[in-house]
């Protein structure tokens, strides 16, 4: 597939008015992408678990128009307009339109709600993204109802991660890989793919409890994060890294060793966090009680001997990982001992999930 297979070919249908809704999950990389290319292409392949609980639930109801020069959309979060996302969602439509040219044929009102707490620190933008994408295929459907399931999710993915790069990961689950990579067949930098080779047990029903450590917004973006990696003196390594560290995950998955999965994966999340520390100019997102945590898992997991691990995404927040079939004791220790470095101690308990979701009307 190249991006030319994605473009909508002419087609002659009468405009109407419609409402779509699809709710779409956020997903937690377990080897990270960090660092893009031009139009969102990622400097190294990732591979990520897709969320159940955390999603967006977006309807995009649209009305036919007469002047289509320009994008005409407004915004509503839990109701309430939010003029301030605009700029984001005009981007998202500029970079889109060559594969959606009915966009400015049509007035959007896209009204969204996720199912997390506003401002909690739980990256938004995948699972945001992703709902809006999903809710504009269901447009192109219509137009060419013969469209297979299969081509719908690569272009919603195509398209998902033209808004932001991870949003192409949660289309579908319950493992993704995104980013071109020799140790995954099919795996392409366009979209997300379904991870294609067998995955033991243990890593079914894999539990996520997410605890927020620090709200609201980053003190740097991911974007600026991201941008940081073309100078960095570490970034060949890194990317390189990420391609190692894939293929080993491949064994790891098969065989279901949890020590190695914890392994690698607290790795990665470290080194993240090592890239944007030594990057110019340097920054930490980490706070104390992150720091905490970390050290409390690290001295729990040596005295029970439980498969309890985690991960962070570019901010503060842990995601603290782990079997079902631990879930009891871990969960215990998480209330017990964790909970009260979160702000407000405030944590959402997930699961690994397997895609967005149409919800019919």
């Amino acid at each position: 597939m190249t991006e030319h297979d994605f473009i909508l070919k002419p087609y002659t249908i009468a405009k109407q008015t419609g409402k779509v809704s699809w709710e779409s999950p956020s997903n937690i990389a377990l080897v990270k992408y960090w660092g893009k290319k031009k139009d969102q292409i990622p400097e190294n392949p990732s591979i990520s678990f897709t969320l159940n609980n955390c999603k967006t639930i977006t309807t995009l109801s649209y009305t036919p128009k007469e002047n289509v020069d320009d994008f005409s959309f407004e915004v509503y979060l839990d109701g309430i307009k939010k003029d301030d996302f605009k700029p984001k969602i005009e981007v998202f439509f500029q970079r889109v339109e060559k594969y959606l040219p009915f966009l400015k044929d049509y007035h959007f009102k896209i009204e969204t709600q996720n199912s997390f707490p506003h401002s909690s620190g739980i990256a938004s933008s995948a699972s945001g993204m992703s709902a809006l994408a999903l809710c504009l295929m269901s447009i192109e459907k219509s137009i060419q109802p013969q469209m297979t399931v299969e081509f719908f999710n690569q272009k919603a993915s195509f398209l998902a991660r033209l808004g932001s790069g991870s949003a192409c990961r949660s289309i579908e689950g319950d493992l993704i890989v995104w980013g071109k990579t020799e140790s995954i067949v099919g795996s392409t930098d366009l979209y997300g793919v379904k991870y294609p080779y067998l995955v033991h047990d243990n890593f079914k029903q894999y539990q996520d409890t997410i605890l927020l450590v620090d709200k609201g917004e980053k003190q740097v973006s991911s974007t600026v994060g991201h941008n940081l990696m073309h100078d960095h003196p570490f970034a060949k390594n890194r990317f390189q890294q990420a391609h190692t560290n894939l293929e080993s995950l491949k064994s790891i998955l098969k065989s279901g060793d949890l020590d190695s999965f914890i392994e690698l994966i607290e790795s990665e999340a470290l080194t993240l966090h090592a890239m944007m520390m030594t990057s110019i100019p340097y920054f930490i997102l980490m706070k104390p009680n992150t720091l905490e945590i970390i050290n409390k898992i690290w001295k729990f997991r040596k005295a029970t001997g439980l498969h309890m691990g985690f991960t962070l995404d570019a901010g503060a927040n842990v995601h603290v990982l782990y079997p079902k079939k631990e879930s009891e004791k871990i969960l215990e220790f998480i209330q017990n001992e964790l909970v009260a470095y979160c702000k407000n101690e405030e944590y959402i308990c997930d699961e690994i999930g397997f895609g967005a979701e149409k919800i019919n009307d």
